[in-house]
């Protein structure tokens, strides 16, 4: 890792920079990509499966077997932890189910709000070098306790076109009967145009690579949602003297194993802990089978000490990291402290794993700095709110000089009519015998 030793606060920016994402060649491969699915439909998604994923694909579409048969095809004890999982995740998100309350505004105005889910919802499972399992739960739970009607879910196949058989088994306990065989770009756009086979959605959600990024980015100009910007994952972990090497060294592996563009940031307030993290980490690296891109990642990681804990938290909110784990004397104390991050683990006995697949706390997250102005996926993301107005006719008379003062003043005469029209039909009322 880069180390640091108590750098100038006008030097954080430039130590914790990002890996850069903006390259201008990247639309030149995406947007050829996006304009022949929208022209060619399946034909264009077949031909780039082939040409990307090394794969000729057939059948685009999986049949999605009942649960009990889907779970023949893995093992009692990960059935277990995708069962578990599932419910913990099912509870955390359960939780946000908000009823809106009428509120009077006024005696006569009354105004409330209620949720509409959106209704065709696409999730992008990255496949590749790892099989996200997590995912498909993290995404297709809040969607359906949310009540999208139709969730469409796109992966890329294996090398002979198979879907990891738990993956299969999470959509099958989701009852998510669109399943693509697909990934990449073509299948941004495949749930963005539609083709003939795979349904156009409202909303695309997911993580993926810089193509896939980009080619959700692309999509918002065609009209259609997606969760948030994305970028490499990211971790910083917070340490002092109470914390032990060893757990530090495997939560800063646990980010960088992701991808070489990953980024484990580590601020520690104590230099003998410092440098057995750094020693733990390279000791650690070398027992895990993706060491190589954890290697990697690490290398062009910031390692930061620093002498004062309110500097430290400073430090924090300026980066905005995706995951924050402080791991620290009390560290629920610092709790108030934390304006800008994704999800945080607080104290030694809470990983960025548990988050990432079992705690209940949504996985998908925001990067690049964006836990400055966005949240965590949740059930809210699957949903719309629409705001509701009643009024009677004192309402209107109360609310009535407001009203066309108001667009007298903006100059929005009709406006104006529209609430003098009913006055006059209240007066008129009154007046009769």
């Amino acid at each position: 890792m880069r180390t640091y030793i108590n750098p100038n606060p006008t030097d954080w920016q430039q130590i914790v920079q990002r890996p850069a994402q903006n390259n201008p060649e990247l639309e030149t491969v995406v947007k050829p990509i996006l304009e022949a699915v929208r022209r060619q439909g399946d034909q264009a998604v077949k031909e780039y499966t082939r040409l990307l994923d090394h794969y000729e694909l057939a059948e685009i579409k999986l049949a999605v077997p009942k649960p009990e048969k889907a779970a023949e095809g893995i093992s009692p004890a990960l059935k277990t932890a995708i069962d578990q999982a599932c419910q913990n995740i099912k509870k955390y998100h359960e939780s946000q189910l908000l009823v809106g309350k009428p509120v009077e505004t006024m005696p006569g105005v009354k105004c409330w709000w209620e949720k509409r889910p959106i209704e065709k919802v696409g999730l992008y499972i990255p496949g590749g070098t790892a099989p996200l399992i997590s995912t498909i739960l993290m995404l297709g739970i809040p969607a359906r306790l949310a009540g999208c009607k139709e969730l469409v879910l796109c992966t890329p196949p294996n090398a002979d076109g198979s879907i990891h058989p738990a993956m299969i088994y999470a959509a099958s306990i989701l009852d998510i009967k669109e399943v693509l065989r697909i990934g990449g770009a073509q299948a941004i756009a495949a749930m963005g145009y539609g083709t003939q086979t795979v349904p156009k959605v409202d909303k695309i959600y997911g993580p993926g690579n810089q193509y896939v990024t980009l080619a959700k980015q692309l999509m918002i100009r065609e009209g259609v949602a997606i969760d948030m910007p994305a970028g490499p994952s990211e971790v910083l972990v917070l340490a002092d003297a109470t914390a032990d090497p060893v757990f530090l060294a495997a939560d800063l592996l646990s980010q960088a194993e992701h991808g070489t563009d990953s980024q484990a940031v580590f601020v520690c307030l104590d230099k003998s802990v410092f440098e057995q993290t750094l020693k733990e980490t390279q000791r650690l690296c070398a027992r895990i089978p993706r060491k190589d891109i954890a290697q990697k990642s690490l290398d062009a990681s910031p390692a930061i000490l620093l002498d004062d804990l309110g500097k430290a938290v400073e430090l924090i909110n300026q980066y905005a990291p995706e995951h924050l784990i402080i791991n620290v004397g009390q560290a629920d104390k610092l709790v108030p402290k934390i304006a800008h991050a994704g999800s945080v683990f607080l104290g030694p006995w809470s990983p960025e794993s548990v988050g990432d697949y079992a705690s209940g706390t949504n996985h998908t997250l925001p990067t690049s700095g964006y836990a400055r102005a966005y949240s965590g996926l949740g059930v809210d993301d699957f949903q719309k709110t629409i705001s509701f107005q009643k009024l009677d006719k004192g309402g209107l008379e109360n609310i009535a000089n407001t009203v066309m003062d108001l667009a007298f003043a903006e100059r929005l005469e009709a406006h104006k009519l529209a609430v003098e029209v009913r006055l006059e039909k209240l007066k008129q009322e009154q007046n009769e015998p």
